[in-house]
């Protein structure tokens, strides 16, 4: 299996390109973006040596299908997909803050609220909670968006607008809009057999609308659990069984990575990235509940661009 870990376009009317951790970006005139999801892997912020067959069109069609089933809710930043690992969308003014909801009390919230923390970006929480609990209702736990090569920090809705970073009445509007989203997302998982756990949100305006940006609810950006084994494990203090890009990293810690200085990232043998690949396809079937049907044609790069050139045509014409 072949994977695509690196573009190097040239496009017409480019002006910028942006090299994520898992995303290439170009910047098209015309306030438009061509962005490819790559099959790079990530993890503790490092970019892991090997890519991941298919994990880009993995990705690319779990956050197209919630795009589409929650257009309804905010406009999102979407035109069209002209292959299963390109996205041609609108380029908006991102907000310096990412919206995490929580409806459960797990991962780093879990950690803080061990340790004695009863208040997390300044939200209470109440006394008595256990590991994995659902909150009585869901939270917003927003956290600034990082510069390259720093971390995301927590931070209060409060300090948000003291700040200036977004307007009092823009920032009540994308609380409303990431709540309903998470309400949407849990209301598709359950369907599924599954229960939306936790999840981040992108926001920003194009043309003075607030736009819903970047990906929505894939294993990368959300947690999910098991629907029909949650109860038994919570009532045991079992760990869930959980569907989420963490195996990745739990294996990496079996292996004595977890991304500090000195450490270095396991060999990734054949065996290891063939079976990353058959998770993420299990993934995929789990969270949009159909069949993952893989595009074999293998493009080249050039034949990628050209499909992307011939599709900025049509994204201009949405516009």
């Amino acid at each position: 299996m072949v994977s695509l870990t690196s573009t190097d376009f040239m496009l017409p009317r480019q002006t910028a390109v942006y090299h994520g951790k898992v995303r290439d970006v170009y910047f098209l005139e015309g306030d438009l973006l061509a962005m490819v999801t790559t099959d790079r892997i990530s993890a503790f912020d490092v970019i892991l040596p090997k890519g991941i067959p298919f994990k880009g069109q993995i990705l690319n069609g779990i956050a197209n299908k919630f795009l589409d089933l929650t257009s309804d809710i905010v406009p999102n930043w979407k035109l069209l997909t002209p292959d299963p690992m390109v996205t041609i969308g609108l380029r908006c003014q991102g907000y310096p803050v990412e919206m995490i909801v929580r409806g459960y009390l797990c991962g780093s919230a879990w950690r803080a609220y061990k340790n004695g923390a009863r208040e997390i970006c300044g939200v209470r929480l109440p006394d008595g909670m256990q590991e994995n609990q659902a909150f009585p209702a869901p939270v917003i736990t927003p956290t600034t968006k990082a510069e390259i090569g720093e971390h995301d920090a927590d931070i209060s809705r409060e300090e948000i607008i003291a700040r200036g970073l977004v307007p009092a009445d823009e920032y009540a509007q994308i609380e409303q809009y990431a709540l309903s989203l998470f309400r949407r997302g849990q209301e598709i998982a359950n369907k599924q057999g599954l229960i939306l756990v936790d999840t981040k949100y992108e926001f920003g305006k194009h043309n003075g609308t607030i736009i819903l940006m970047d990906e929505v609810h894939t294993p990368d950006s959300s947690r999910y659990f098991y629907l029909d084994e949650y109860e038994e494990r919570f009532r045991q203090g079992m760990p869930q069984k959980q569907l989420s890009k963490e195996f990745v990293r739990e294996w990496l810690m079996q292996n004595g990575f977890q991304g500090k200085a000195g450490q270095q990232v396991p060999p990734m043998t054949d065996d290891i990235v063939a079976s990353i690949t058959n998770r993420y396809i299990e993934l995929y079937e789990h969270i949009t509940g159909e069949s993952f049907c893989c595009d074999n044609a293998q493009l080249t790069e050039q034949q990628l661009s050209q499909r992307i050139q011939t599709s900025i045509v049509e994204a201009i014409a949405k516009l």
